[in-house]
């Protein structure tokens, strides 16, 4: 209990149950944060650029807003900036020259912004110092990598979808049926352009991948020839013959630091399917396996865990997730459930820019490509990707519905607690550590946000205190809450 300390205001956590996933709060709870089980060393927070980047990637605010902790002016107000560190950059799939009088078969419904263009636009001469490449192809979101990296951010190179003219039918977009699009012939080509462009961003934009993933939900039968973005479905007998080669390529080129993830299936369980179709070598080859988390609450996350982590030995990350909630209370909400049971060691939003407001942690207009709105979303984030930094330790909580991660170094731990249900009062039982103190008096600094609106977003706290090994705090309904405690050794 607080005791005689007075909590002077409180926003929340999301309280899910211990199940895999439920979406009801419970009465006034206990967390035991366990130091004794931890997943792991946290390697960060993302987003991929494609889009949003495509649009905005010149623009140092948004550079600062996203991958910095700065305060940065936006739209008279000031943002706290959200940390991320990792920038995930889509190598496109589109150019509008012609080829021996072949062009490029476009989707009537695709925007033009989400049309991102490739370097290698001539199939007839696979030498990147050739004019069929055009390197001043995509400036604006090569002008998003370079700053996120500049601001220390790790990267990733992955494709939606081959060039088109590697696609049977020539459209970016998918097969008219959803089918395999990606021509035999052009396995290893698809391979080769990819570990170009890393060779290239090496030499002349001053990043070096950290990893590159030849596949976007490739297992996916909805990337057809009317589609709204890039995309293309490619079986798992296809992933396995594209991923020798994606290595022997970038080896030939001297970057054979640069690891190999894959295969960035849309869900939990369709990551299971097509990882566990892969013979040995197959396996072999990937170092990573990347999960989309957009089966929300459902999925079986602890056998994913498991398959990859436990059994194969692999780093596994959430490497792209969003959904249409704009209060947070729905990213909030699943990221728990993450933590707790698929327990990555990375989690990238999609696209922190959106014209589709829900979408978005910052939105802009779809028509004029203006950005407008701050979502409650983006605090939510926040509440999360400020506090968890890379290098801590993340422990167990043995709940769905708060996260917990050790600073060794600096003696701290972080606890982001969520309440999606009716108010109550959370109780975090920290007697598990050799020692706890907090700050002055037992201080532990907090932040706040209230998803409904009207009330906290991302408000900073001084007026809550330990009460031994203990720290009990009132959430209001669907509040995130954030908690950080100094003086905490194992």
């Amino acid at each position: 209990m607080i005791g005689r300390r007075s909590l002077l205001a409180a926003a929340g956590g999301t309280v899910l149950g211990g199940a895999l996933a439920t979406g009801t709060a419970r009465a006034d709870a206990t967390v035991a944060v366990n130091p004794g089980t931890s997943y792991g060393r946290w390697e960060g927070w993302g987003t991929s650029l494609a889009w949003w980047a495509n649009v905005f990637g010149a623009r140092d605010d948004f550079a600062d807003i996203f991958f910095t902790t700065k305060s940065v002016a936006y739209g008279g107000r000031t943002l706290p900036g959200l940390g991320l560190n990792i920038a995930r950059y889509n190598l496109g799939a589109c150019s509008w020259n012609s080829v021996g009088g072949t062009t490029m078969t476009a989707s009537p419904n695709i925007p033009r912004f989400k049309q991102i263009e490739g370097y290698w636009q001539d199939w007839n001469n696979e030498d990147p110092a050739s004019s069929a490449w055009n390197w001043t192809a995509d400036a604006t979101q090569r002008a998003a990598l370079t700053k996120a990296t500049q601001r220390g951010a790790v990267a990733e190179l992955f494709a939606n979808s081959p060039m088109w003219w590697m696609c049977l039918n020539h459209n970016p977009s998918g097969a008219a049926g959803g089918g395999n699009n990606l021509q035999s012939w052009n396995h290893r080509q698809h391979a080769s352009h990819l570990a170009a462009v890393a060779l290239r961003a090496r030499t002349d934009w001053g990043v070096d991948f950290a990893t590159v993933d030849p596949f976007n939900e490739p297992a996916s039968t909805w990337w057809t020839s009317t589609g709204t973005q890039e995309g293309c479905h490619m079986d798992a007998a296809v992933q396995a013959a594209v991923l020798p080669y994606m290595r022997s390529e970038l080896d030939r080129r001297g970057l054979g630091g640069i690891r190999i993830s894959a295969s960035d299936e849309t869900s939990y369980d369709l990551a299971r399917t097509t990882w566990n179709s892969f013979g040995a070598s197959t396996k072999a080859l990937v170092s990573q396996v990347n999960v989309h988390g957009y089966q929300g609450s459902g999925g079986r996350r602890d056998l994913l865990h498991t398959d990859v982590v436990t059994t194969a030995g692999k780093k596994l990350w959430n490497s792209e997730t969003g959904d249409g909630d704009a209060t947070g209370l729905t990213l909030a909400s699943n990221l728990c459930l993450d933590f707790r049971w698929l327990h990555p060691t990375a989690w990238v939003y999609w696209q922190v820019m959106d014209p589709t407001a829900g979408w978005a942690m910052i939105a802009y207009d779809a028509s004029t490509l203006q950005p407008t709105a701050v979502q409650t979303k983006y605090y939510v984030m926040a509440q999360f990707s400020r506090h968890i930094r890379p290098g801590m330790t993340v422990l167990d909580t043995g709940v769905g519905h708060a996260v917990a991660a050790h600073d060794t170094e600096r003696g701290r731990l972080v606890v982001v607690a969520v309440n999606s249900g009716a108010a109550q009062t959370l109780t975090f039982d920290l007697s598990r550590f050799g020692r706890v103190t907090g700050g002055t008096g037992g201080l532990v600094r907090r932040w706040s946000t209230l998803t409904s609106g009207g009330g906290d977003l991302y408000t900073a706290r001084s007026d809550t205190y330990l009460n031994g090994k203990s720290l009990s705090v009132p959430f209001a309904a669907g509040s995130v809450q954030t908690f950080e405690i100094d003086g905490v050794a194992v």
